[in-house]
This record gives C-alpha cells, sequence and structure tokens, in this order.
C-alpha cells in the first residue's frame, strides 16, 4: 500500500541543512503523525512521502519554494522600545510572539537589539532555506 492523499501517516525524519547539519530529527521520540493532502506540511515534504510504502526510507531534497518560502525583507522591522512591556529585555536569536493591529499573534525572531528599540524578523527560522530529510514511513492508515 502506497500513501496517498487522505492518508494517516507516521514518519520518523531527520531535517538537515547546509552540508548535513542536523537541525531537527524525530530520532527518539514518537513519529511524527499527519494527514496527508491535510495542510499541516510544507508542501515538499508531503509530496515526499506521497507514493511511500510503510517501512520505506528514502532522502528528498525541498527546494526554499516547497519549504518555508524564500526570505522576505518586509517581514524585517524595527520594534520601538516603548511599546516594551517593561523589564523585557530580548536577546538575539530569542522568538517573541507578537500580535497585528488586527489581533493576530504571529512569532518573530530577535534579530539585533539598537538603540531605539530591536530589529525583529518575522520570516521563518529556515525560510530562503533548502531543506533535505532523511524520511521513513512507518505507517499508513485510511
Amino acid at each position: 500500500m502506497q500513501a496517498k492523499h487522505g492518508d494517516k501517516v507516521k514518519v520518523h525524519y531527520t531535517l538537515k541543512i547546509n552540508d548535513g547539519e542536523v537541525v531537527d530529527s524525530s530520532a527518539g521520540t514518537a513519529p511524527l503523525e499527519f494527514t496527508l493532502g491535510g495542510g499541516g506540511m510544507i508542501p515538499g515534504f508531503e509530496s515526499g512521502v506521497i507514493g511511500m510504502s510503510a517501512g520505506e526510507k528514502k532522502t528528498i531534497n525541498i527546494p526554499a519554494d516547497l519549504a518555508y518560502g524564500v526570505r522576505n525583507e518586509k517581514m524585517v522591522f524595527e520594534f520601538p522600545k516603548e511599546r516594551c512591556p517593561e523589564g523585557f529585555e530580548p536577546q538575539p536569536g530569542q522568538q517573541i510572539q507578537l500580535n497585528r493591529p488586527d489581533g493576530k499573534s504571529f512569532v518573530a525572531t530577535v534579530a539585533g537589539v539598537t538603540a531605539s528599540g530591536y530589529t525583529m524578523d518575522a520570516n521563518h527560522p529556515l525560510a530562503g532555506r533548502d531543506l533535505t530529510f532523511d524520511l521513513e514511513l512507518v505507517e499508513i492508515s485510511a
């Protein structure tokens, strides 16, 4: 049986960037469980799992546009210190949850500290990067 849209699958994975640097893995934990076509995974990951059989292993390469997208420099912005709560002193690399004017929240990474505030980057940390996944399809269920 091969995995297809609508199937629930369990997948073990290892995510690598650059020249094989491992940045995430399900090793030693429960496999990742999701429904193919459910929109919960990046498109390139789902495409890589479709057609696999239980027990199959393979390596897939996902270009940035099918992963977390290309970097958008418009998503890098200055956040003024006067809008921060008292005692708030985030460090570069720290991820902060912020609210848009419409009330919806988003996560941004502190990219730097300036005299008047913080440089924030709302791009996904892996935006603009091509990704390599080692996959093992553990289980398929309809």
